[in-house]
């Protein structure tokens, strides 16, 4: 074949390519024989022990067992080595820093949560994230040099022209200019940054609810109400990072907010954010409103209202609904998606009672009827998205065979 090694078409690069699919295919389906392999890929037994061997002397894969409970000789296993990459994430919230690191199958191998409620004049945000991040490091066995790639997860995002965090001043520490450059400098591997309700949408996408779909919004309600839009399958982040910071989007039923920005909020996020579904149930004369966070208690609310059976509470659900239809209703007039996923715990509590409620509102409410989904990514999903989002990156480098 003609042309230089490592040019399009040649034995290297063709050589490569098949060694990622392999891998691939090891890390969807799990343990694989030689001959399962070959099949999967296409590829002559020959060609796949080979590539097998090839994977093996590099340390991506290993033999693990062999075929059990099946006619004829047992045959060997592979699955790819799990060491042979590492990534983290961190879900930075204004009450603490979730740290994650997983290996280079996705299995998390260590978590570490770092409180920082109060610390407004306390420990610096770089040490936060250091602190966090050895501290993962540390519960998963590992040295911080042997993780690849960070990503951080944060409400808002970083403006790209300036470096400052936008839209999320309820985030304290966070929005000097020279964060992102004292963070590089502080951290011995490479990191991004990524809105968090974007990283849900990934979690989504990669396991969950999206698998498929290369247009979708992703609503989210928790401590804050955002979406996530994802469009040719690509994240849709805006010029500034603001795409899908929709609790800001004035709507029907709430009084106009101006200096949004100031205010920390707008009108969707009044009329159907979290906080507004225990002033609601107040209003309808509920007694028993659970104490603690807005957003706990909203979540136990909906969650109340999906199962009981009284006057009230059917009320209270029916009216969340209609507000959230509300605002979904300008991003599908707008964006015209196939699928919107109901994500955060203030949405997810309400199951299907509440998705077929919101969808029959919406379908009366807009020209277009996307189809709704609850979210099935409920374990820290948006230290999920981060983990994935490192892990791809991480992938790509460690599983580069063509160099």
């Amino acid at each position: 074949m003609a042309g230089t090694a490592g040019t399009p078409g040649t034995p290297r690069v063709l050589r490569a390519m098949n060694d990622r699919a392999a891998l691939d295919l090891l890390l969807e389906h799990g343990p694989l024989s030689r001959t399962r392999i070959g099949k999967l890929t296409g590829l002559s037994k020959p060609t796949a022990s080979q590539l097998l061997a090839r994977l093996e002397a590099a340390g991506l894969v290993l033999a693990t067992g062999t075929t059990e409970g099946r006619p004829g000789p047992s045959a060997q296993l592979y699955e790819v080595n799990p060491a042979a990459g590492y990534a983290a994430g961190l879900d930075v919230t204004p009450q603490r820093v979730l740290a994650a690191v997983a290996d280079i199958t996705g299995r998390t191998i260590g978590r570490h949560e770092l409180p920082t409620r109060g610390r407004r004049t306390g420990t610096p945000v770089v040490q936060q994230v250091t602190d966090a991040l050895d501290g993962a490091v540390k519960a998963a066995g590992l040295a911080r040099d042997d993780v690849h790639r960070l990503v951080i997860g944060t409400p808002g995002a970083f403006d790209p022209t300036t470096g400052r965090l936008r839209y999320a001043s309820h985030l304290p520490g966070w929005h000097s200019p020279t964060l992102l450059d004292e963070l590089a400098a502080a951290l011995p591997m490479p990191f991004e940054y990524e809105n968090d309700v974007n990283l849900v949408a990934l979690a989504e996408q990669r396991l969950g609810a999206a698998r498929g779909h290369a247009d979708f919004v992703l609503l989210w309600n928790q401590e804050g109400l955002g979406a996530a839009l994802v469009l040719g399958g690509r994240l849709h982040r805006g010029w500034t990072g603001g795409a899908g910071e929709v609790g800001f989007l004035p709507v029907p039923g709430t009084p106009l907010v101006r200096r949004v920005t100031e205010a920390n909020g707008g009108g969707y996020q009044e009329l159907a954010g979290s906080q507004a579904v225990p002033r609601l149930a107040r209003e309808l004369g509920i007694a028993d409103v659970p104490p603690g966070p807005y957003a706990e208690a909203a979540a136990e609310l909906v969650a109340r209202a999906a199962q009981a059976g009284d006057d009230a509470h059917r009320h209270l659900l029916r009216t969340y609904a209609t507000r959230l239809a509300t605002g979904l209703a300008s991003l599908v007039s707008v964006l015209d998606p196939e699928l919107v996923v109901l994500s955060g715990a203030s949405l997810t509590s309400g199951g299907e009672p509440l998705r077929a409620l919101v969808q029959a509102e919406l379908e009366e409410l807009a020209a277009s009827r996307p189809r709704l989904v609850v979210g099935d990514v409920r374990e820290h999903p948006v230290l999920r998205g981060a983990l994935e989002s490192a892990l791809s990156t991480t992938r790509d480098a460690v599983f580069d065979t063509s160099r």
